[in-house]
């Protein structure tokens, strides 16, 4: 099988993702082979793997039933090989003889010659067999990790948490962010998309890639979830103020602000993160100050109009466009991450000057590290007081209101319209 064949990119690009903890966007866009490929089998490829995480459950829990024992060790390839086979045959509609015929032979050109007969007779079950034991399954349940799923039901009741996982589950849309928003109606017909409250563009899933749309050449827009934009909305950077975007990649926040006009400041620890932030500035032709330093650290050379802190977090919002998140956060992580919000947050207020605005926000569906953020910072006498938002200045429903004055998006928001990421954003006045 040739290396520019996309199924054993696929395969080569799951492994570190499940085993290795690699994040997924790395794993695919690093891969050495990856220029091989037509556009094509890129889309394909990517799809496949994406597809692949974000079903692993339900794969997992129907392999299981044909197999009486997962694959493992020096095996474990296999297994992967299994779970990609068994994801053609289960969610993309590949006819059977290709996704069982493309198994055997992957398994054969990686090595695995000796499994080259379990993997025909799995996946020929799988395609006869696996769809009606898919219907027996709780697909919500093997969506979510069994630790996440307890503590999103306690927070939202398990109906909210039904409904997110049911999201989680699709491909997502795309969603742009426009360096004019004024202009959203000319590049919505342009790119046959829809305008989004805060005039953000939506396409459909799978409309091709990204670097040969409409509009990317020349800067018109970027990538951004339309969940993701809400944070600088509640901010509403004026032009002319100065403003600091703190913990700045992947930097459309950063580009959002730039805009709208302000003066800019992006502090990224990371120089790798900070160079993809810089390239977009010179891509949409739009100018910020990136700093490559520690947001907890880092000294505004004078009192700032707002800050933007978008802290690092467990990232479970985000889990329809970020699959692979599933695998690698634990509940084990929130300890460190909640204290280093904390420190964050404090260390932003000192930033600003009386009067300022800070907006804090996380890609995070966990209340630790949202409204709990919150109540600690304002028990601890910080100067600040909240501003309430209400959801519906947003386009939001009513639901998006948190007690504390906050807002709230989770993925199953706008369903019928392709859901939006996980957010949570609270916005302060400096005393």
């Amino acid at each position: 099988m040739p290396n520019a064949d996309p199924r054993r990119l696929a395969l080569d690009v799951i492994q570190p993702v499940i085993h290795q903890g690699a994040g997924l966007e790395e794993s695919f866009a690093g891969h050495p082979r990856l220029a091989a490929l037509s556009a094509r089998d890129r889309a394909f490829a990517r799809h496949l793997v994406a597809t692949t995480l974000r079903r692993l459950g339900e794969i997992d829990a129907v392999l299981d039933t044909f197999l009486e024992r997962p694959l493992t060790g020096k095996r474990a390839r296999g297994q992967d090989l299994l779970r990609l086979g068994a994801a053609q045959l289960l969610f993309l509609d590949t006819p059977p003889h290709a996704a069982v015929a493309t198994s055997v032979t992957l398994a054969r050109a990686v090595g695995l010659d000796g499994l080259a007969g379990l993997v025909n007779a799995v996946l020929r079950r799988v395609a006869q067999e696996g769809k009606a034991r898919l219907e027996a399954l709780d697909a919500d349940r093997l969506t979510l990790p069994p630790w996440l799923w307890d503590r999103l039901a306690a927070a939202f009741g398990e109906p909210s948490v039904r409904a997110l996982a049911a999201v989680q589950r699709q491909e997502p849309p795309l969603d742009l962010s426009l360096r004019r928003p004024e202009e959203a109606s000319e590049w919505a017909e342009r790119l046959s998309a829809t305008v989004l409250p805060g005039n953000s563009l939506r396409l459909q899933a799978g409309s091709g890639e990204i670097r040969r749309l409409a509009g990317y050449d020349e800067g018109a827009w970027w990538v951004q979830d339309v969940a993701a934009a809400l944070p600088v909305r509640l901010l509403a950077p004026q032009a002319g103020e100065t403003i600091a975007d703190l913990c700045a990649a992947p930097g459309g926040k950063t580009l959002q602000l730039a805009a709208a006009g302000a003066e800019t400041f992006a502090i990224e620890l990371h120089a790798r993160r900070l160079a993809l932030i810089q390239d977009n500035l010179m891509r949409t032709g739009l100018s910020a100050a990136c700093v490559q330093g520690d947001a907890a650290k880092w000294k505004a050379p004078k009192p700032l109009d707002a800050v933007l802190l978008d802290a690092p977090c467990s990232a479970t919002g985000t889990l329809r466009r970020h699959p692979d998140v599933a695998l690698h956060r634990s509940e084990k992580e929130l300890g460190a991450l909640t204290k280093l919000q904390s420190r964050l947050l404090r260390h932003a207020v000192d930033q600003l000057r009386p009067g300022g605005r800070l907006v804090y926000a996380v890609c995070s569906l966990l209340p630790e590290e949202g409204p709990e953020r919150i109540a600690a910072l304002l028990a601890s006498g910080a100067p600040v007081t909240v501003e309430p938002a209400a959801p519906q200045d947003f386009g939001l429903p009513t639901e998006a209101a948190s007690p504390e004055g906050g807002l709230r998006t989770l993925p199953g928001f706008w369903a019928e319209r392709g859901g939006m990421d996980g957010f949570y954003a609270c916005r302060f006045r400096r005393l």
